[in-house]
């Protein structure tokens, strides 16, 4: 299938955030506690990170994330972006790669392009999911399941505002290329 330059590049990943203590470094005199609940519950969101416009579109649950999640991320972006050609770049996660997934990415005309096995550094959302567990869950205690998730969906929500200047920093073109490049064995 051939690449169209002028279509939109979207990176595909989910995080699914546990309701429970994300530990930080913290230096200090007096040793500091921090309460956590038992961590049962999990805030999954499945995202897609336009690499332009730095907008990030999610589908969220409670649940799991599997095939029929991935299937309402490709129409909810079809419907935003009706008609531009896109390339969505997924790791190789089961439930992103099979037959009911490419079949609907197919039939809305959509291209799913797969990145090697274990190379999470080259899925820029990667970057997000690591900046929101920073930003909004480490060393940070919420009382409720409810204020949890809130806490979630208002940093997602203002990454392209509030936290836009980091998104410009974490969401970049630098990668390490290996073209013409000479390896010795050790």
């Amino acid at each position: 299938m051939r690449r169209n330059r002028a279509s939109a590049k979207f990176f595909c990943d989910a995080s699914h955030f546990v309701f429970g203590a994300f530990l930080c470094y913290r230096w200090c005199f007096a040793r500091f506690f921090l309460r956590t609940p038992a961590g049962r519950q999990r805030h999954n969101v499945l995202g897609a990170l336009d690499y332009v416009s730095k907008q990030l579109t999610t589908v969220v649950n409670t649940t799991y994330i599997n095939a029929l999640t991935v299937c309402e991320l490709l129409q909810t972006l079809k419907n935003q972006h009706c008609d531009t050609p896109m390339t969505l770049v997924m790791d190789n996660a089961r439930y992103q790669r099979c037959a009911l997934v490419q079949e609907k990415a197919k039939t809305l005309g959509i291209e799913l392009l797969f990145l090697p096995s274990y190379s999470p550094n080259l899925n820029l959302i990667e970057r997000v999911w690591k900046f929101v567990k920073a930003e909004c869950l480490g060393g940070k205690h919420y009382e409720s399941f409810q204020e949890f998730q809130q806490g979630i969906n208002d940093c997602l929500s203002q990454l392209s505002s509030e936290h836009k200047k980091q998104m410009d920093t974490l969401i970049t073109r630098n990668f390490q290329l290996f073209e013409n490049q000479t390896f010795l064995a050790a």
